[in-house]
C-alpha cells in the first residue's frame, strides 16, 4: 500500500515498483478506475510524466477477471473504487499474487477515503509518502481542494488541488473537537479505581 496526498509521489512510486517487476520477468498487469483520465486514457501517468500502459475498468472486480497468470497486480488511485477492492487485494494476496495500490488516504476535508483504511489494514507493507505544503514548506498531508465543488470526487490537478501540512489545513478547516472540551469532560465509569 502505497499512500498520501496529492502531489507526494505515489504514483510515481507505483511505477517504479512495477517496472522493477517487469524487468525480473514477472507477468505484470496495472489496473486502474475508468474515471481517471486526466493524462491518459489507458495509461498510468504520474505527474512528472513517468507512464506505464493500465487497464481502465469500473468496477474492482473487473481485476479478478482480467489477471489470471498474473504475478503483479497493481492499482492506482484506489481511492475512487468502492469497498470490494479490499476483498478483491487480499483474495489476490492469498492466492499468492503480489498486490501493490495507491491512492489518496484523506479527501479533501481531511476523512478516511474510500477503501484505503482498510486497505492500510490489511496490507503487509505501507508507505505513507509526503508531499510539500505550498503555504509554508513543511510536509504536506492534506489534499486542500481549491475550487468550489463540494462533492467528495473531483478529479483534478493543481487546477483543484493543493498539498498542505497539519497546520495549514487546520487554519483552514478547524478541528470540530475542541482540545479544552476533552479536558473537561468526565470519566462515566463508576467501577474504575
Amino acid at each position: 500500500m502505497i499512500c498520501g496526498s496529492m502531489f507526494s509521489g505515489k504514483t510515481e512510486e507505483l511505477i517504479r515498483r512495477l517496472k522493477r517487476a517487469i524487468y525480473a520477468k514477472q507477468r505484470v498487469e496495472i489496473f486502474k478506475p475508468l474515471v481517471d483520465q486526466r493524462y491518459d486514457e489507458e495509461k498510468v501517468v504520474s505527474h512528472d510524466d513517468n507512464e506505464i500502459q493500465s487497464t481502465p475498468i469500473k468496477a474492482a472486480t473487473d481485476i479478478l477477471l482480467l489477471s489470471h497468470n498474473i504475478e503483479v497486480v497493481g492499482v492506482d488511485e484506489a481511492q475512487f473504487f468502492n469497498e470490494d477492492l479490499v476483498e478483491v487485494c487480499n483474495h489476490l494476496a492469498n492466492r499468492g499474487t503480489r498486490v501493490v495500490v495507491a491512492g489518496l488516504d484523506m479527501d479533501y476535508l481531511g476523512a478516511p477515503f474510500g477503501p484505503i483504511p482498510k486497505l492500510m489494514a490489511t496490507a503487509e507493507y505501507v508507505t505513507k509518502v509526503h508531499a510539500i505544503c505550498v503555504k509554508c514548506g513543511a510536509l504536506a498531508n492534506h489534499s486542500h481542494r481549491i475550487t468550489q465543488e463540494e462533492t467528495l470526487v473531483v478529479v483534478g490537478e493543481k487546477e483543484a488541488y493543493e498539498p498542505l501540512c497539519r497546520r495549514c489545513f487546520s487554519a483552514l478547516y478547524p478541528p470540530v473537537l475542541n482540545p479544552k472540551d476533552v479536558s473537561k469532560s468526565k470519566c462515566d465509569n463508576t467501577d474504575v479505581k
